[in-house]
């Protein structure tokens, strides 16, 4: 079948004239399979920039009319926030973290980022949930902070999935090795490439359905291997015997003493990275006022079970001296924590099962991470704060180019072929390595911005759909606990744990950049876009608060769940409000 994209061709009436009538140039044709990448017939959103003045109004409502394609069921929704960014932070950077801290350092940072991302996830429910509108949180930075920072803080957070997707391809392609497969290493990222580009292609309803599985498959294996760390650690080592906390004792701990500690927070916060990534496909779901809710709850199991529970279970079995462990710049390592313990415990062939799991973890996060770019850069574009090509939207809902544009940058994939593959690495993750961070700030500090917009325009908390259970304090502990991570990270940046009296002066500057690289960057991107336009922050007065907010679903959803929670009993009401 063919579609014609012009107008037909048009018929002329019979006549004696001997001169032809001027024709139409002949009709160009495209298979109707291409149908759906044509741009989107609904797509005109009106500049949200004229000259350098921002029309804040304007960018709200593009962000508000999205054309993606709302196909995100809620167990889609709930699986993205139990095990979506579950990948290299857990499985594998948290063997350099226990090298580098200690197995007490490891667990006391992973146990305070779980605190602040807590904090952090119910500011973002709250908001995600009362405006569903495309892009979330850096939406919501513009809209509730300074347009600035919203462009700041939106083009920090798509350079951070955009530069950590080759980063997991290359990461998969390390665990592809672990097996000793005679498959050439361009050969590898081609194939994980391809995958993770051909799913993002397939639409928002693949990428749900393909995350849904590989989410319940992590879930699955880290619960596993948690029981089987117990056993192991309770006598279940072929002539070990019972371990306890022996590695505690010898070789210790810490490591590093409290240096060691603060250059885990980064490490932590990358592994918990992409938790945020709930908010941002709320844009694309079915019914966001149910939905979301229920997936944000489910954040406090992932904390608890999955990060806290596992990584408390690995300081148990690996001792922080383990000649396996990563380390700094080291790509050629196979071997995350995980496989160690269960190599060290004597069990043959689990190691390759966890090591099939590690592949996948890492490939659902190079899913996401397409995902969360094309997602933010269409939304930045949406709102003038990112070149209109951007913004291009197709029949099917996808953002093509933006897709076009995270599959060139995916090709930095291949440095792992080149002999700088260790400085590569950590050059990319440099790049993303705070990225979470500003991120999470920014949500905080926008939540406590809107809260207070929220009620001076006569609205009151109970008004919304979904209320943070722990409030503006949350916020502001999530806030103030997060600049302490990133004073934390100065000092580190400057002087790096296990001392720095044999190091160059080139070398002192390297670890800075290395550790500090996303500031300078975020900075530069909000100096400039504020000179440029003359932005300011906000007023309460001045922020939009109706916009992108289906009021009439939003009072009928309200009072269903009040009638709901009418005659529970009480403990059932807390435990649904927290988990």
């Amino acid at each position: 079948m063919i579609r014609r994209i012009m107008e037909p061709a048009r018929t002329y009436s019979a006549s004696a004239s001997t001169v032809s009538p001027l024709l139409e140039p002949r009709v160009k044709a495209l298979p109707k399979a291409f149908d759906g990448f044509l741009r989107h017939d609904d797509y005109n959103p009106e500049a949200a920039v004229h000259g350098r003045v921002f029309d804040a109004h304007q960018a709200a409502h593009n962000t508000a009319n999205t054309l993606l394609s709302r196909k995100l069921k809620g167990r889609h929704l709930q699986m993205i926030a139990i095990g979506g960014s579950i990948g290299t932070g857990l499985f594998i950077g948290s063997g350099q973290a226990l090298k580098t801290g200690g197995p007490a350092s490891l667990l006391l940072a992973f146990i305070l980022i779980g605190v602040v991302l807590y904090c952090t996830v119910q500011a973002l429910g709250e908001m995600a949930v009362a405006f569903p509108v495309a892009g979330s949180f850096s939406a919501f930075a513009t809209r509730f902070i300074d347009p600035a920072w919203g462009f700041a803080s939106g083009w920090n957070y798509a350079m951070q999935w955009l530069f950590v997707m080759p980063l997991e391809i290359m990461a998969a392609s390390v665990t592809l090795e672990y097996w000793n497969l005679a498959i050439p290493r361009w050969a590898s990222i081609t194939l994980f490439l391809g995958i993770i580009i051909a799913i993002n292609l397939c639409g928002v309803k693949m990428y749900g359905e393909a995350e849904y599985t590989f989410s319940i498959l992590k879930v699955t294996a880290v619960i596993g291997f948690i029981i089987l760390g117990v056993v192991i650690n309770c006598g279940g080592h072929p002539g070990e015997g019972y371990i306890g906390g022996r590695y505690w004792v010898n070789p210790g701990a810490f490591n590093n003493g409290f240096q060691g500690f603060c250059n885990l927070l980064v490490t932590a916060a990358f592994s918990f990275s992409g938790t945020e990534l709930v908010g941002l496909a709320a844009a694309e779901t079915q019914n966001p006022n149910k939905a979301l809710p229920k997936a944000i709850k489910q954040v406090f199991w992932r904390i608890a079970v999955f990060y806290i529970v596992s990584i408390a279970i690995i300081g148990l079995l690996v001792p922080y001296n383990h000649p396996s462990l990563l380390d700094r710049n080291d790509v050629a390592s196979k071997m995350s924590p995980f496989i160690i313990a269960i190599k060290d415990a004597g069990i043959n062939g689990l190691d390759s099962v966890m090591n099939a799991v590690i592949l996948i973890a890492v490939l659902s996060v190079a899913n996401s991470s397409m995902y969360g770019a094309t997602r933010t850069l269409s939304a930045l574009a949406e709102q003038g704060q990112a070149p209109r090509i951007l913004g291009y939207i197709d029949r099917k809902g996808r953002p093509l180019v933006n897709i076009g544009v995270a599959s060139a940058i995916g090709l930095l994939a291949y440095l792992y072929l080149s002999p700088v593959q260790g400085e590569a690495f950590t050059w990319l993750l440099a790049l993303s390595g705070l990225s979470s961070i500003f991120t999470w700030c920014s949500i905080c500090f926008a939540h406590i911005r809107f809260r207070k917009a929220w009620l001076e325009k006569g609205h009151s908390v109970s008004d919304l759909v979904y209320q943070s259970p722990i409030g503006t304090i949350g916020s502001w502990v999530g806030l103030i606990s997060l600049l302490l991570i990133l004073v934390a990270q100065f000092w580190v940046a400057i002087d790096p744990a296990g001392g720095s009296e044999t190091v160059s002066a080139r070398g002192r500057a390297a670890n800075f950049f290395e550790a500090y690289l996303a500031v300078p960057v975020v900075l530069l991107c909000y100096v400039s876009y504020k000179i440029m336009y003359n932005t300011k922050i906000l007023r309460t007065q001045d922020m939009d608060v109706s916009t992108g907010r289906d009021q009439f679903a939003s009072s009928m959803w309200r009072n269903k769940v009040r009638e709901d929670r009418e005659g529970r009993p009480s403990w059932k009401v807390v435990y649904e409000t927290i988990c």
